[in-house]
């Protein structure tokens, strides 16, 4: 059995950190929103002793083993179904940059959760989640797609009307900013951000208003004085925002010129959909 799964991107029109958990992770309010940039999946099933899940794909910036969220959701998806003697066969066509802020790492996991899920059917849409909420952070946004309030550490989801808009990305070539660096970061800011911008945007979204001036990234106030590249970025394109941890920015209604040194997307666009089926060759 074969299946091919596009993973879409996501952006951040809000992200605001509200506090620190007991777990670790903060607790946080954001607008999330899926664009059309996509990674692939191509999932091959096929019969074997014991369960072996195989990773490879096009980039050389990711592992493709135990620590790679695809691997983790395979594992999952398999040890809770009870499925047993299957080999799996993964190939990753990374599109989305690494350490960006765009949820690829998310993306692909959720996508891996609903490919297999499509191939054996043994989960509803609730326990997909439940498992999406056990990996990480950003995975119950890609797998329901469209835009979304996401709360908790980002696995607490509430659909939110949907508007079209053009978007464009621009990332520094160099530069990537983990998680932890920039939540590290915010919570050593003197001066935290409390501007409730979230709630003025769902407002603005469910009117129908523009929601360019209600963009806002608690963790690009935390990170940004750090790199002369977002700096960069912020002095050409002013109405730019960071998404997610960084270090990608993002533009509404906007063309980005193409700049030495970055990684430029232009001429995208807001979409309904989440992660989904490409293509299905059952053999």
């Amino acid at each position: 059995m074969q299946i091919k799964i596009k993973t879409p991107a996501k952006i951040n029109l809000t992200l605001e950190v509200l506090n620190k958990r007991s777990d670790g992770f903060h607790n946080i309010q954001s607008i999330m929103q899926m664009i059309d940039l996509y990674d692939y999946l191509t999932i091959d099933v096929e019969e074997s002793e014991t369960n072996k899940i195989i990773l490879s794909g096009t980039s050389d910036e990711i592992p493709y083993d135990e620590k790679n969220l695809v691997y983790k959701a395979a594992k999952l998806y398999l040890d809770n179904t009870g499925i047993e003697n299957k080999q799996i066969k993964i190939f990753i066509e990374k599109n989305i940059p690494i350490s960006a802020g765009l949820a690829g790492g998310s993306t692909n996991a959720a996508g891996t959760l609903y490919g297999l899920n499509k191939l054996f059917n043994k989960l509803s849409k609730e326990e997909l989640h439940n498992l999406c909420s056990q990996l990480g952070s950003d995975l119950n946004v890609c797998l329901e797609g469209g835009c979304l309030l996401a709360t908790g550490r980002g696995e607490k989801i509430e659909k939110l009307p949907f508007r079209e808009n053009q978007v464009s990305l621009i990332k520094p070539l160099n530069l990537g900013i983990s998680a932890k660096e920039a939540y590290t970061k915010f919570s050593q800011l003197e001066k935290k951000p409390d501007l409730d911008m979230t709630f003025k945007m769902i407002d603005s979204i469910k009117i129908g208003t523009d929601v360019r001036q209600f963009l806002h990234n608690d963790l690009e106030v935390a990170v940004f004085d750090d790199y002369e590249e977002l700096q960069k970025i912020k002095s050409i394109i002013p109405n730019s925002i960071m998404s997610g941890s960084g270090s990608t920015y993002f533009a509404i209604n906007t063309q980005i010129p193409q700049l030495e040194g970055y990684w430029v997307k232009n001429d995208l666009k807001f979409i309904q959909s989440g992660v989904e089926e490409y293509e299905l060759l059952l053999k």
